[in-house]
């Protein structure tokens, strides 16, 4: 397949309104046919999605999730336009599968990587340009290298950038503006908290004998060191008593 050009990116852009990566890739899906990429932008609700971009969406729902165990747990805040929406089912779902979706990418920490600072970025990029496999390489074929290394990186902090945890073929992104084409609103992700249980909390080792005797209710006692024992001193034995003196006296004669 010839190369997509610009030219073709901007005329599907000013036709449709939708952003340049996805008219880019409509185009790819396409072989570069127009009326088709405009099709396949409206099958993944793009086009729609785009004209509705500049509104403002202040009504939605906060939606939490706890993970089976209590050991993780999510709330997220999903912007819409209007309250009806917001008490559809459809959005009810979307908010439930963005929710469990944060719960199952620990490594995300923003909703789009235009929200990463751009100091974390080059201490990234530092890190990268010193790894040892790219120490050979040529300037500009390590700086090509980094770029998709660091563009990666970015990706997986990003929620927008994931695969849905349902359906890998789709991103968060594109799950989202599949609803605006079926909602007819404005949908966003404003913002999102995740809890893991005792994360941050230094924990005390204990001594596993010390455990199981605290857990039973005894407590280890500490053994004593054993005096030495003192010679014994030898008993002098007794004096045999004295013999009775046995009386002398004359018999008498009869």
């Amino acid at each position: 397949m010839a190369g997509i050009s610009a030219k073709q990116v901007k005329e599907l852009r000013d036709t449709t309104g939708a952003g340049m990566m996805d008219c880019k890739k409509a185009l790819q899906e396409s072989d570069g046919d127009l009326q088709k990429a405009v099709e396949w932008l409206r099958q993944k609700g793009i086009t729609s999605a785009a004209k509705k971009e500049g509104r403002v969406a202040a009504e939605g729902l906060v939606e939490s999730y706890i993970h089976t165990g209590g050991r993780v747990g999510v709330l997220v805040e999903i912007n819409c336009e209007t309250d009806f929406v917001a008490r559809r089912a459809e959005f009810k779902t979307l908010a439930r599968d963005i929710a469990m979706q944060i719960a199952a990418c620990p490594n995300v920490e923003v909703i789009k990587t235009s929200e990463i600072p751009q100091d974390s970025i080059e201490r990234e990029r530092e890190i990268e340009m010193g790894r040892e496999d790219l120490a050979k390489k040529p300037e500009n074929i390590r700086a090509k290298i980094v770029d998709g290394r660091i563009a990666k990186r970015l990706k997986e902090l990003s929620l927008l950038d994931q695969p849905f945890i349902k359906d890998q073929n789709i991103t968060i992104e594109e799950l989202i503006q599949q609803s605006v084409a079926t909602l007819g609103e404005k949908i966003q992700v404003r913002r999102f908290s995740r809890f893991t249980l005792g994360e941050g909390i230094e924990k005390k080792e204990e001594n596993f004998a010390e455990e199981v005797a605290a857990q039973t209710g005894q407590t280890q006692k500490e053994e004593k060191p054993v005096a030495a024992e003192e010679p014994q001193k030898e008993i002098p034995k007794a004096k045999a008593a004295p013999k009775a003196e046995k009386k002398k006296g004359k018999k008498k004669k009869k």
